[in-house]
């Protein structure tokens, strides 16, 4: 009896023992296998076609179709020996982080994508990461700028997380640079949108770089219509130029009641500000002596083959200019087909470890190589308004 015991206790082990080995087997694979093509390419976008930021998505959602359409009319990305045409799953995160995560969740175990374009936004990027890296699937977006988007609270790069556009502290430093050498600025304004990461990122990174002195620091929430307080304080004071990081739907107004004010100091922002609604909103002759770095000049980029063919194309299809966040996302598109092709596969994992090995990758935006964080080292330009027009371009590295 305590013989037969033993003998069904020890297979009963080895049996258990073999469950567990083959549990942690399949575990393993499908933790790093990620998801696979089919007879197409299916790329996810997440992206905020609705809520605030719906302008932003609904830019980057036509730069994303405008490369598609190119690559698929053409045949499609070249895998191994073959070629497979990509389709788009297109999803709207609605601007909400949570959204944005159960978007990622749909785009990855429903769909199968086998990578994601978007989110545009930091927050709702970061809602997403946690679905993205348990699926093992890429994502890019063209326009989450906070320095600690693709990296861990560890401070390791997260493996799946990439980006086309530089980060804030970057934008926010070359600023800096800009106003002392360029502007010769010794005294500066700072009007700060705290109402996300982006505006008080920028701010921070600007500080930190700047060598002159900031005679005043105020701040304005999203939303904000009047802020003739604040720049009526400013007038009394000596100021060389106004730095005022943020969205064209802010700016503008400040732009606008800055000069109503008489106020005619430089105003020096951010990307955000890289819109033609910007002048609309201000007045064309008050987007005078304006500044703003910007990933993308079209003025710097008429000269650049690849950048004009996607300015044509984009006039072509949409009937106006080409904004920044268009030219962001289409580069997302084909720096993912870059991966695939340098891969020789279409698998998430493999795509994945294409992004990050990508260098000199030549899209609209400029060179582009990613760095061991997963940023793009490229090139930044500052763009100079005249009459709601750019009328001139500063370049730099």
């Amino acid at each position: 009896m305590k013989k037969w015991e033993k003998q069904t206790m020890k297979i009963a082990a080895l049996g258990a023992m073999a469950l567990t080995l083959a549990g942690c087997a399949t575990a393993k694979s499908s933790s790093s296998q990620g998801n696979n093509p089919g007879k197409t390419i299916k790329i996810g976008v997440n992206m905020e076609l609705s809520g605030s930021a719906a302008g932003y998505g609904e830019q980057q959602k036509q730069g994303i179709q405008l490369a598609v359409k190119k690559i698929n009319k053409s045949g499609g990305i070249k895998v191994g020996g073959t070629k497979k045409k990509i389709q788009l799953v297109i999803r709207d995160n609605k601007t909400s982080n949570t959204t944005a995560a159960s978007v990622a969740a749909q785009l990855v175990n429903n769909d199968k994508v086998v990578a994601v374009v978007g989110p545009a936004t930091t927050s709702a990027g970061t809602a997403a990461i946690p679905n993205m890296t348990k699926a093992a699937v890429p994502s890019v977006s063209p326009s989450a700028t906070d320095p600690d988007y693709t990296l861990q609270k560890s401070g390791k790069v997260q493996k799946y997380i990439f980006r086309a556009c530089y980060q804030n502290n970057f934008q926010g430093a070359t600023a800096a640079t800009f106003v002392t050498k360029n502007l010769k600025a010794k005294r500066v304004a700072i009007l700060t949108d705290n109402s996300s990461d982006y505006g008080t990122g920028l701010t921070k990174a600007f500080k930190k770089q700047y060598r002159g002195t900031v005679v005043s620091s105020q701040t304005f929430q999203e939303g904000d219509k009047d802020f003739n307080a604040i720049l009526t304080a400013l007038k009394h004071k000596k100021i060389d130029a106004i730095y005022a990081p943020g969205y064209y739907s802010e700016i503008g107004l400040i732009v606008k009641q800055a000069r109503q004010a008489g106020i005619k100091a430089p105003i020096v922002g951010s990307d955000g500000m890289a819109d033609a609604k910007l002048a609309q909103i201000a007045g064309k002759s008050n987007a005078t002596n304006v500044y703003y770095t910007t990933p993308f000049s079209t003025k710097a980029s008429a000269t650049i083959k690849v950048a004009s063919k996607f300015m044509s194309a984009y006039k072509a299809k949409y009937g106006s200019t080409a904004p920044t966040f268009s030219a962001l996302a289409y580069d997302s598109v084909y720096m993912i087909k870059a991966a695939i092709e340098k891969e020789g596969s279409a698998n998430s994992v493999k795509i994945a470890d294409g992004l990050a090995k990508l260098k000199n990758f030549k899209g609209v935006t400029g060179t582009t190589t990613i760095d061991k964080q997963h940023n793009p080292e490229k090139t930044i330009s500052i763009e100079q308004l005249t009459n709601g027009v750019v009328s001139k371009v500063y370049n730099v590295k």
